[in-house]
């Protein structure tokens, strides 16, 4: 199986959590629908059909952090609609033209992509646009106002492994553990989020998981059920 690879990075990023709400939190990393959108970008997917092309069902995709996880907060000025059915930007009596909202951001993001596609076609001409570091829309980490940029690495081979106990480069989902696969060492953080992995063209989530990730990206030594050896020596597991 042929693996693409690419580094995605910028200043800042947010990757909205689901639960959120009038204080805006951020995934530390982007979940595989955000990722769809990403590559979308890059390939020239319409907006109702990136889901389709680089879904769950026809696109695998693993990601390690580079940099280590850091967030801040920040205000963001918003236009203040609620009073009103049209954009009002005068200031008048019980009525601020912006309201400020509170909003946590990844500082400094830096993760390493890694792709397989189904369709030959679709994943040629993403390998085509990554080399000649082309994409057919702007590129951004959650929201448009955050560019992102991209550095292509590499196209490997990968082989498929079972049941070992390596160090794994990317983040790992729990469902793909054996039972106590894990092998704590010092000097590590280990966190967990909950993500979505699976949403439909209606952007309803129909798969979460479970996954655990180290701050600083360093490697984690696990067993897992299914995992695959890059010709580079990297060791990853697709969401």
């Amino acid at each position: 199986m042929k693996v693409l690879v690419f580094d995605l990075y910028g200043d800042f990023a947010h990757f909205r959590k689901y639960y959120t709400t009038t204080s805006p939190l951020t995934f530390s990393f982007p979940p595989p629908p955000t990722l769809a959108g990403i590559l979308g970008a890059i390939y020239g997917a319409q907006k109702n059909e990136y889901l389709n092309i680089f879904g769950y069902e026809n696109c695998k995709i693993a990601l390690r952090i580079l940099n280590p996880i850091k967030k801040v907060r920040m205000g963001i000025n918003l236009i203040n609609t609620k009073d009103n059915k049209y954009f009002l930007l005068i200031k008048k009596k019980n009525h601020e033209p912006h309201t400020q909202i509170f909003t946590e951001f990844v500082k400094s993001p830096r993760y390493r992509i890694y792709v397989s596609h189904s369709d030959k076609k679709v994943f040629d001409k993403l390998v085509t646009m990554l080399q000649s570091h082309q994409s057919f829309y702007t590129v951004s980490l959650g929201l448009s106002e955050l560019l992102a940029g991209f550095n292509f690495v590499g196209v490997y081979e990968a082989q498929e492994k079972q049941k070992e106990k390596v160090e794994i480069s990317s983040v790992i989902s729990i469902s793909n553990l054996i039972e106590k696969g894990i092998e704590i060492q010092p000097e590590r953080k280990y966190f967990k989020e909950k993500i979505p992995i699976k949403m439909t063209q209606e952007r309803i989530v129909e798969i979460y998981e479970d996954i655990i990730y180290e701050l600083d990206g360093k490697t984690i030594k696990a067993s897992l059920k299914t995992l695959y050896c890059l010709e580079n020596g990297e060791n990853i597991t697709f969401f």
